[in-house]
Parts: structure tokens; C-alpha cells; sequence
């Protein structure tokens, strides 16, 4: 098998990351001619680092490449990331969204720029330290269908983030790591005496360095407006629907609370919240936190075209959130309507809302309306 993987090469996607150094290790072993690569995306200002390309992640990236005898470029994609990504991010936050720009990302920057740059190089696949996986099937005896599967560890799982990715994309990805656990990925790094082996989890958005409403302001034109109930009644003043997300609890400065950001009319810069509790003082959802239908835009499924409607899969409204059942219709060619079995709490435009049947990922689509 290693003489076999020696003629193929993989551009590894390098973080600094114990996930990515892992990855790589385990390609090398077994006989892949590697390359790792690391990417440079946009960062504010001269002094601030992004985290995923900082000096200090270099520098273990580097270490890691001469530990498995690897070598080691680094690429400028700063344009192309603040083109695709941050003013995506920007721009969407405008429009009194919630956005991911992880799975963005992912899209145009990892699995697009990146396998664009890695075929000029002459690799047949690119690398990442992604916790997923993938399968095939054969359908109509014709061709075959690349499927993206969730990782192995359930907690560590980042298939959600990889709904927008597509046929040709995963013809050339490989996840190395998708079959292992982290605590497994931890001893490998052990036992491969990687540099990066006690490296901490980073789960912020990369280029943010304090809070997202620090960044925020320094971007987006502040209005304040008025906190209002759902009768009307004006409870306190915002400054700047931008700076609220669907479901907020924490910072909502109105005394009597616990209160929840519910919706924002941008109309008239209200800001709408609901009390969290019940009369007897006892911790309750509010009523119209719990939504049962939305739809989706942007729609992509994975094996390329629209399955038959309407369709009954598990959905992921968050990252973090629990699968839920639900039953999916096909509004038009690139939306859908879903409509839950049970009310889901805090369904929040610009966020992504991913189908599942089992182990596969079938598709996805961004949040849009809450109906």
C-alpha cells in the first residue's frame, strides 16, 4: 500500500493545530508523497494575528513538517479571504443576519482557492484535519456519488460546517483524522512526537480578536433604537440591532429579566425581546423564541441533485444544537421550505441549517425566514 501512495500527492492543510499535524502524519505513514501548506489569511492591522495563521502557528507547522520529513510552503491568500469572507461577514451582519464565515470558508477558501492551488502544483488531493469522512456509492451501475459522512467523535464532528461543499470538490479532499476520536488524535500526536500534541482547542472565528461586537463597531455604523416588548412597550435602548443575535440572553441590559432577543424589526430599529421566566419566577423559553417552520436559501446537496420532496431527514439548526426531525419542500430550485416535528428554540437567520439521514450529510441551506 505505502508503494502504492508514494506516486500520490497531498496537499496538507496545515494549522498548527494537533487535528491538521495528526492528519499529516498519518498521510506520510502511510506513504503519500505530502506537502504541507499553510495558508495566510487577512488579519485587522500589523500588529493583530488571525489565528489560524499566527507567527506561533507557523512556526509549529514548520516543526511538524521537518519532525515527518515533510516540506513546508506558506500562501498569501489575505485579498481572497477578506473578498470571500470578512465582507461576506460584514455585509450579512447588515443585513441583521447571524452569519458563519467558517463555512464560507470552507467553500472558497479550503476546498475552493486552496485544491485550485494545490492542482497547479500537481497534488491529487488536498488534506485537512477535518473531523468528517467519506463514502461512495454506486448508483444507476454509472457513476459514482462521494459522500460526506460525520467524523467519528460525536463532539468533535465538524461536518456541519462542509454542506456547501460539492462533487468536484470532494473528489479531491481527503480527512484523515475523520476516523479517529481526539483523544486518539491526541495520543497519535504522542506517539509521533509531534510538537503540537498539548496545542488547546481554538473555536472562535479567526479573525475576531476580542468579541465579535468589538469588531463589529469598528465596521458597522452604530444606530441605537429602542428595546420594546411584544405588546410594544419600550423596556430600554440598544446600540445597534447588528449587535444582537436571535436567542441572546446575556447582555440585554433591561432590569427585571431574564429577557431574550427574539426578532429585530429593522424598520423601525427595534430591538424585540420576551421575558424568560414564568409568573411564579420559575426559568422558562418564551413562547415566540420556539419556531416550527423556516426556510432555506442557498440550498446545496452534496450528491449534487435535489432528492424527492418532500423529504424527512434530521436537521442541525447550530453547530451546537441537537438533530431534530423534520420534513423538507421544495419551494424553488434553490430553497426549501422545513417544518419541525417538535418547535425549535432560537432559529436564527444567517446561520445554517443542515439535512442528515443517519451518518450521511445530504445537503444544507442558510437560514432566510422564520415563518
Amino acid at each position: 500500500m505505502k508503494s502504492k501512495n508514494k506516486h500520490i500527492k497531498v496537499v496538507m492543510a496545515m494549522s498548527g493545530g494537533v487535528d491538521s499535524s495528526v492528519a499529516a502524519a498519518l498521510l506520510k505513514e502511510a506513504g503519500f508523497d505530502v506537502v504541507g501548506v499553510m495558508m495566510k489569511f487577512w488579519k485587522e492591522g500589523k500588529s493583530d494575528e488571525n489565528r489560524c495563521c499566527s507567527v506561533e502557528s507557523e512556526k509549529l507547522a514548520r516543526l511538524v513538517a521537518k519532525k515527518i520529513g515533510m516540506p513546508f510552503y506558506v500562501i498569501n491568500v489575505e485579498k481572497e479571504f477578506k473578498k470571500r469572507v470578512v465582507d461576506y461577514f460584514l455585509e450579512d451582519y447588515k443585513k441583521g443576519n447571524t452569519p458563519n464565515p467558517c463555512v464560507v470558508c470552507n467553500k472558497e477558501i479550503k476546498f475552493g482557492l486552496l485544491i485550485e492551488k494545490a492542482l497547479k502544483m500537481g497534488a491529487d488531493y488536498v488534506a485537512t484535519g477535518h473531523y468528517a469522512r467519506l463514502g461512495r456509492e454506486i448508483r444507476n451501475s454509472k457513476f459514482e456519488i462521494r459522500k460526506l459522512m460525520k467524523g467519528k467523535d460525536k463532539e468533535k464532528d465538524q461536518s456541519y460546517f462542509l454542506w456547501q461543499l460539492n462533487q468536484k470538490q470532494l473528489s479531491r479532499v481527503l480527512f484523515p483524522v475523520g476516523n479517529y476520536a481526539k483523544p486518539e488524535v491526541r495520543k497519535l500526536a504522542k506517539k509521533f512526537d509531534l510538537p503540537t500534541a498539548e496545542t488547546p482547542e481554538s473555536q472562535e472565528v479567526c479573525f475576531v480578536q476580542n468579541s465579535t461586537n468589538e469588531f463589529l463597531k469598528k465596521y458597522l455604523k452604530q444606530k441605537s433604537g429602542n428595546i420594546i416588548d411584544a405588546t410594544g412597550k419600550v423596556l430600554g435602548k440598544h446600540a445597534g440591532l447588528y449587535f444582537y443575535t436571535i436567542g441572546q440572553r446575556k447582555g440585554i441590559e433591561v432590569q427585571q429579566g431574564p429577557w431574550y432577543a427574539v426578532s429585530k424589526d429593522f424598520k423601525n430599529n427595534n430591538l424585540i425581546i420576551s421575558l424568560g421566566r414564568s409568573p411564579t419566577g420559575e426559568p422558562k423559553i418564551p413562547k415566540d423564541l420556539l419556531k416550527k417552520e423556516l426556510i432555506v436559501k442557498n440550498v446545496n446537496w452534496v450528491f449534487g441533485n435535489p432528492p424527492k420532496f418532500p423529504l424527512k431527514a434530521k436537521v442541525k439548526i447550530r453547530y451546537r444544537a441537537k438533530l431534530a426531525d423534520a420534513t423538507i419542500y421544495k419551494l424553488q430550485a434553490h430553497s426549501c421550505k422545513l417544518i419541525f416535528a417538535v418547535r425549535q428554540k432560537a432559529v436564527t437567520p444567517g446561520q445554517s441549517a443542515v439535512f442528515y439521514k443517519g451518518q450521511e450529510l445530504l445537503g444544507g441551506g442558510t437560514i432566510d425566514m422564520i415563518v
